[in-house]
């Protein structure tokens, strides 16, 4: 599967952005989907992810309850919903999938990785 992200950019501490993701190749209903981010020096690390089946999400704690992801199978995409952001959720964010279907936050975990998309929060 092919993943291609869009819909970072700059915006100011306390705003909103959605992130797309659009997977191609494969279904990506056969895939669980989520994403990644990448802040200037650190870590690779988890944000979010949702199921396969049931859409089951879950999140990094330091997204929890400002972020939602979602995903739409019949368009093979998936939503990064990002609200009350914060300077430190600056970093380029990774969209990725998997095809086992344990829940898992580990990088290595996630076989298919897009492109990133930069989000950028100003103070």
């Amino acid at each position: 599967v092919q993943l291609q992200a869009s819909g970072g950019g700059l915006v100011q501490s306390g705003g909103s952005l959605r992130l797309s993701c659009a997977a191609s190749g494969r279904t990506s209903s056969n895939y669980d989907m989520g994403w990644f981010r990448q802040a200037p020096g650190k870590e690779r690390e988890f944000v979010a992810a949702i199921s396969r089946r049931y859409g089951i999400t879950y999140y990094a704690d330091s997204v929890k309850g400002r972020f939602t992801i979602s995903r739409d199978n019949t368009e093979n995409t998936v939503n990064l919903q990002m609200n009350s952001l914060k300077p430190e959720d600056t970093a380029v964010y990774y969209c990725v999938a998997k095809t086992t279907a344990l829940p898992s936050r580990v990088r290595t975990d996630w076989g298919y990785w897009g492109q990133g998309t930069l989000v950028t929060v100003s103070s």
